[in-house]
């Protein structure tokens, strides 16, 4: 009994010592388990809220500004499209928090200055609106969209 034992026991190591040291049966496959990186999270919503936004359809636009900032609160550019898109939709106590936390997120920069001035225009508020589209035509290198929202404001 011992004996086949034994010998059990010898062919089992000599099996595995033998299986080990064959690199032909390494499996080489290439395998996409972990796949290609992910997007930034929101960047499909992004998309779809710039899009919707461009064809005037601001509750679409909205919404998919609203899910991108969900996904991503640290995402400038949504908080900003997103304000743009409470502005469109007449909703500037929503558009002033996201502007808040567009300038917390980016700074005071004239992108950002230029629409708190076109939403203070949509609201009548011609003073503060002159004031935002000042501050934001001192800061931008391309002065003509800000120049067009003077315009609009009867100074242009």
């Amino acid at each position: 009994m011992f004996r086949k034992t034994g010998i059990l026991a010898a062919a089992i190591v000599g099996m595995m010592v033998l299986t080990g040291c064959q690199t032909a049966a390494i499996d080489t496959t290439t395998t996409s388990a972990f796949g290609a990186p992910r997007a930034m999270p929101g960047a499909g919503d992004l998309a779809s809220a710039k899009s919707h936004f461009r064809q005037a359809n601001y509750g679409l636009a909205e919404k998919h500004f609203r899910k991108a900032v969900e996904l991503d609160a640290a995402n400038a550019e949504g908080w900003l499209g997103l304000a743009a898109s409470y502005d469109q939709l007449g909703r500037f106590d929503f558009a002033d928090r996201a502007y808040a936390q567009a300038l917390k997120l980016a700074g005071r920069r004239p992108k950002i200055v230029n629409n708190m001035g076109y939403s203070h225009l949509l609201r009548g508020d011609k003073a503060q609106a002159r004031a935002l589209l000042m501050e934001a035509r001192a800061g931008m290198a391309d002065k003509r969209l800000v120049d067009a929202n003077l315009k609009l404001l009867g100074e242009g």
